[in-house]
């Protein structure tokens, strides 16, 4: 008699094999799975994390996962991927807005189920497409998944105002993908973390071959266009002084500090000049109105005699109830600028309807702030022009490359001005230079990040760190920049370019679908 040799079950084919939904365990790793995504942000920069955790979850969803099954395992990573990466928003929650512990875990539980749904919209949409037109498995986890997921984070990008922080594109700043940021931002960057990672499930499957190749040729491509120069040089470099109080931020709105606030800042204004100056978000925390005018005075006086424009972060009142968080500069020349914050943060500067009884709870200062333009001019510094943005809005690149495709005269360099201290010594801030990084990569130009305790750093044109000031520490960061000029792709087409190819390679996934469902038909 033949003795026939048990064998290992090969992954079911079907929905109905694996169940039409996941069990608690099943949710539970994919939400540790997602939460890992931590490690390929900074400070750990560990982006290759990317391509093994997204595979995991197209694997998971690839082979025969029902629609309802692919959506909560979906849910499930996004919801640690969001958490993961955002954890720092206890610390507000708790020290700063002074609410209860418990309140501050279920505040982040509740961002990271809202923040769930994109990573759900991925996976079930994906299921549902390809359920509804019968794909093939390369043409589900190469086209389908990675598309969809990357409209699922151009979707956090503006849903509800938008909330893109820890969009996967952002870990690649310094990975070869970081050449297809001028070409496609960052959301055309996650749409290709997401085919590498497609390439890796196929490893699974009988094209080991060509999916090997495929990822070669993504890596290889990229490390390519990362030696492109899609700006050039724009007149003399000017000198900068960045400027970092380290301002305790349980200090930063009590007025019994305010007077020794306003002297840290104007001794470090007016300890040497240079072309610009710029300090950090709300440095003088008060309205003019509030302060002695000799303050603003002899600012000026300074930056008369010795040829320097001053970029000073501060609150304006416009009338009753009505104030803007800008910037305004004191120029040599006096001159009236302005900056006025145009993306305001949820809760924490604009209040949502039918939420001020939240934000009254939180009890934080300026929470109800005027709106500015979404189009506002640079301000000229020698032979540069500087555009300001001002903390959160530089998570915004589409935002940023509008500004400068429909100035009139375009900005040669970016200037960030920021306050992360609400978020106390956590990842907040090495993430957030990371996102500053992704921006001169997408536009060509230099960033220059003035902070109250990080990260106060220079950027160059080409996304490297060319001078930063050690967190948590008072300081000024001298400097010589170099402005640029140009327009990239990404800047004349924004996020329409990665949609574009998106939808073409939807439609090669339905054509691909056809043929399968004619083979079938039709068999040889």
């Amino acid at each position: 008699m033949l003795l026939r040799r048990r064998t290992t079950p090969a992954a079911p084919a079907d929905s109905a094999a694996r169940g039409s939904r996941p069990s608690a365990v099943s949710l539970v790793i994919a939400a540790l799975a997602g939460g890992a995504s931590l490690l390929s942000f900074e400070p750990f920069g560990w982006w290759p994390i990317q391509f093994v955790l997204l595979g995991w979850l197209f694997y998971q969803v690839g082979l025969g996962s029902s629609v309802k099954r692919a959506t909560l395992l979906g849910w499930a990573f996004g919801f640690g991927w969001s958490v993961g990466a955002m954890f720092w928003l206890y610390t507000f929650m708790t020290r700063f807005a002074h609410l209860p512990g418990i309140l501050g875990v279920i505040g982040v539980v509740l961002l990271g189920l809202y923040m769930g749904l994109f990573g759900a919209f991925a996976t079930g949409v994906s299921a549902w497409l390809r359920q509804r037109w019968s794909l093939p498995i390369a043409a589900f986890v190469l086209l389908v998944l990675p598309v969809a997921w990357g409209v699922s984070e151009w979707m956090r990008g503006w849903v509800f105002t938008g909330f893109p922080w820890s969009v996967s594109g952002y870990a690649h700043d310094t990975s070869p993908l970081a050449g297809y940021a001028p070409l496609i931002g960052v959301y055309g960057i996650g749409v290709l973390v997401a085919l590498g990672a497609g390439c890796l499930v196929m490893l699974t499957q009988r094209a080991r071959v060509p999916a090997i190749a495929l990822l070669a040729v993504l890596l290889g491509a990229g490390a390519g266009l990362r030696t492109v120069e899609w700006t050039e040089a724009r007149g003399k470099p000017i000198t900068v002084r960045l400027l970092q109080g380290n301002i305790p931020q349980d200090q930063k709105f009590d007025y019994a500090f305010l007077t020794s606030i306003l002297q840290r800042y104007h001794g470090m204004i007016t300890a040497a000049p240079a072309d610009l100056i710029a300090t950090p978000e709300t440095a003088v925390p008060v309205f003019r109105h509030q302060l002695d005018p000799s303050y603003l005075t002899s600012l000026q006086s300074f930056a008369s005699a010795n040829g320097s424009t001053l970029a000073v972060g501060m609150p304006l009142l416009d009338g009753p109830q009505q104030y803007a968080n800008s910037v305004v500069t004191i120029a040599p020349q006096p001159q009236a600028y302005r900056y006025d914050k145009a993306h305001l943060v949820p809760f924490g500067e604009f209040i949502p309807p039918g939420f001020r009884w939240f934000t009254d709870m939180l009890n934080l200062p300026l929470n109800d702030a005027t709106r500015g333009k979404a189009l506002q001019a640079p301000f000229a510094v020698k032979d540069q022009l500087v555009l300001p943005n001002i903390c959160y809005e530089d998570v915004f690149g589409e935002e940023i490359a509008y500004q400068l495709r429909a100035a009139p005269r375009p900005a040669t360099m970016l200037l960030n001005m920021s306050n992360l201290s609400w978020y106390g010594q956590s990842t907040a801030i090495p993430q957030h230079l990371q996102i500053s990084r992704m921006r001169t990569l997408e536009t060509g130009r230099p960033m220059l990040r003035a902070t109250n305790d990080g990260a106060t750093a220079v950027i160059d044109h080409r996304g490297r760190v060319t001078h930063v000031l050690p967190f948590y520490t008072e300081g000024t960061l001298a400097a010589t920049v170099q402005g640029t000029t140009g327009m990239t792709p990404f800047i004349r087409f924004g996020n329409l370019g990665f949609l574009v190819l998106g939808a073409f390679a939807l439609l090669g996934a339905w054509f691909a679908g056809r043929r399968y469902r004619q083979k079938k038909a039709n068999p040889v």
